[in-house]
């Protein structure tokens, strides 16, 4: 249930933008810290609750477990979530007790209700953030309902990313069914009737996995198309980026070009859990599912009521040419560039900074240069390194940040 119960402030100590799990971590690492803190922010969500689009994103590709291992979880106690599972271990899945959708989701409200978050988030979205140069160090927040707040600090934590769309996409005349070419993002698999309909999936990651199997289980026949081979990887950066192992060598690094190029090594795009490769591997088998990899798709157009595919690869575009195609669905991620991020545009007039390749170059504490706002998620990857984005992101962003906020001595001047 949305909470109102609160009225809006005509200005607040800590404005925090986005109510997902990033912010879950900051606030509740922040009150552990200095629970003085308790009062003196407010959580900014269109919904109004805690978690509502990470937990939409789960049920809409019906995602059965986290890729991340139960010790990355909101909760200062990194034990806190096995502890919760006692009695529901077979809610941990193999290897590394992986939560259960909703072992996770059950986790973090209680994590609400302990730390007792529940009034926190208002329900508004931030629409614009302006720095007020007449008053240092404070800013003005424009609200969806047409309310105003005025704020001393700003988190963005509610990811900022942007669907990445293929060019060709952009060059389809409009004259297709808005349903039958959707981004993963607007995939919900729930009340979808799939029996006898052909979908073309693009991507080479777990997301177009979970569309895959989502699509068969309804009647579907899957073609999966990926611009290089798939491969399997447990984690989406390998385990040694949580601790010194890699990172020291990456915050040694001084050019930030580099240290971007180390962050795209890493994570080296899309890749797929053994587990859910394998189940794929037997629907291949069935006939249910045909990969096409090394591949691309040059153009698409809409006759007939169906999609004809042209693509790079001529020896499957022999194939995929002649059959007619229901739907595209894109799991091609999304793309972070602060440059086009629309709550970051005032800032950057005002304060200027260093971007690279969409990144901005903020400092240790991950605050922009000039002012006291701070980044969470991919857009703190420079300083946190190529984990930022992911749960145990959350944690190492929150690390950076909280004494920023608790420590006078460390605000900017």
């Amino acid at each position: 249930m949305v909470d109102v119960s609160f009225a809006l402030p005509a200005s607040i100590d800590l404005a925090i933008v986005g109510a997902g799990p990033h912010a879950l971590t900051l606030v509740t690492h922040l009150l552990q810290k200095k629970k003085s803190m308790r009062g003196r922010f407010i959580v900014f969500d269109p919904s109004g609750q805690w978690m509502r689009q990470w937990n939409h994103q789960f049920a809409a590709l019906e995602i059965p477990h986290l890729r991340s291992p139960a010790v990355h979880q909101p909760d200062p106690d990194p034990h806190a979530l096995r502890t919760f599972a006692e009695g529901r271990s077979h809610e941990l899945f193999p290897p590394y007790d992986l939560p259960g959708t909703k072992l996770f989701q059950d986790f973090c409200q209680e994590v609400i209700r302990r730390w007792q978050l529940q009034t926190c988030v208002y329900p508004a979205q931030v629409l614009q953030i302006q720095p007020l140069t007449e008053q240092r160090s404070r800013f003005h927040l424009e609200l969806s309902n047409g309310q105003t707040i005025v704020a001393r600090r700003v988190v963005i934590a509610n990811g900022g990313g942007r669907p990445h769309l293929p060019e060709w996409v952009e060059r389809i005349p409009q004259n297709y069914p808005s349903d039958r070419l959707l981004h993963s993002h607007q995939v919900n698999l729930r009340g979808l009737h799939l029996r006898g309909e052909r979908v073309l999936i693009i991507g080479g990651g777990l997301t177009s996995g979970h569309l895959a199997v989502g699509a068969i289980q309804r009647g579907a026949q899957v073609m999966l198309m990926s611009r290089r081979s798939i491969y399997e990887k447990l984690f989406d950066a390998d385990p040694g980026w949580l601790g010194p192992k890699y990172l020291k060598d990456f915050w040694a690094e001084p050019n930030w070009f580099t240290r971007w190029q180390m962050i795209q090594q890493a994570r080296n795009g899309g890749s797929m859990t053994p587990a859910m490769l394998t189940q794929l591997r037997r629907l291949q088998r069935d006939g249910k599912i045909t990969f096409y990899e090394q591949c691309q798709v040059s153009q698409a157009q809409w006759m007939n009521n169906a999609w004809q595919i042209c693509c790079t690869n001529a020896a499957v575009h022999d194939c995929i040419h002649h059959q007619r195609i229901d739907h595209i669905w894109l799991a091609t991620g999304s793309q972070l560039d602060a440059t086009a991020h629309p709550l970051l545009q005032q800032v950057l007039h005002t304060h200027p900074l260093e971007v690279v390749n969409g990144l901005p170059v903020v400092d240790e504490y991950l605050r922009w240069r000039g002012c006291e706002l701070f980044v969470m998620g991919g857009l703190a990857a420079l300083q946190v390194g190529p984990t930022a984005r992911n749960l145990s992101g959350a944690r190492a962003t929150s690390d950076r940040i909280v004494p920023a906020l608790t420590k006078p001595s460390l605000s900017q001047r």
